[in-house]
């Protein structure tokens, strides 16, 4: 349509590398996203499996009280 020109061949050019940069910090970022969140899911998970074993814990130490005060209870 129009003849290319030094300056229009030169915009092409800064327009490609604009569009490639874009895609570079596009994936940096994503990566930088899941990196995040993967780190949070982690420590959420390890909280969990810390409050399921302290739970646990203390379900079976008054499991444990239980059945010594109903074996004292019915020995009497």
């Amino acid at each position: 349509m129009f003849p290319a020109t030094l300056e229009t061949t030169a915009l092409a050019h800064l327009h490609d590398q604009a569009r490639r940069e874009a895609r570079r910090l596009r994936r940096e970022a994503v990566d930088d996203f899941w990196r995040g969140a993967d780190a949070v899911w982690q420590r959420s998970l390890a909280g969990s499996q810390a409050l399921a074993q302290r739970s646990a814990a203390r379900l079976k130490a008054r499991l444990a009280r239980r059945s010594n005060h109903s074996a004292t209870t019915t020995k009497a």
